[in-house]
């Protein structure tokens, strides 16, 4: 099971299909985006890509040479847009966290080849989120209660990320 994400992600690129994000992974994306854009300490990025030309990617099974693209990105509050005219591609700093939801084209080891802190692997079919802070150290928080990565000092309740949120306005 540890070998599915690199091998189906050697059959996407072979084959060439495009993956498209489902309505829970997106879903699961914004929200957790919104949540952790609300903390000062912290910059957060969607889809940034990431320079691993440092890194052997195909020691998991990658065919990717120069780059990852995690879902989530989180910086310090320093890192934010480049000046003038110039943008930056691909991050050569490595972020604080990396978080995937659930996809098969990317696993944990890959992301902590990049030297972050932390990594969150967020399931939303069993809604649930597994917090690394290492590759065989983590926790996984599903159910009530809140998603705690004490590496990043970071608290986030997990029925903001999985349940239906109201608008507050009711019609009598």
């Amino acid at each position: 099971m540890n070998d599915f994400p690199a091998l189906y992600n050697e059959e996407y690129q072979q084959d060439g299909i495009q993956q498209v994000g489902s309505l829970n992974h997106s879903l699961a994306q914004a929200r957790i985006t919104t949540l952790l854009s609300n903390n000062d300490k912290f910059t957060t990025f969607i889809e940034l890509s990431l320079d691993a030309s440092q890194i052997d990617l195909s020691q998991f099974g990658l065919k990717a040479k120069e780059e990852l693209k995690p879902d989530i990105c989180l910086y310090p509050n320093t890192v934010w847009f480049s000046d003038g005219l110039t943008d930056t591609i691909k991050m050569s700093e490595m972020p604080l966290l990396a978080i995937e939801i659930i996809s098969p084209t990317q696993g944990i080891n890959e992301i902590f080849a990049l030297s972050v802190k932390s990594c969150w692997l967020v399931v939303p079919a069993i809604k649930s989120v597994t917090v690394y802070s290492q590759p065989t150290h983590f926790k996984t928080f599903a159910d009530e209660g809140e998603i705690i990565d004490n590496a990043l000092d970071i608290r986030l309740p997990l029925k903001m990320i999985f349940t239906r949120q109201h608008t507050g306005s009711t019609t009598d």
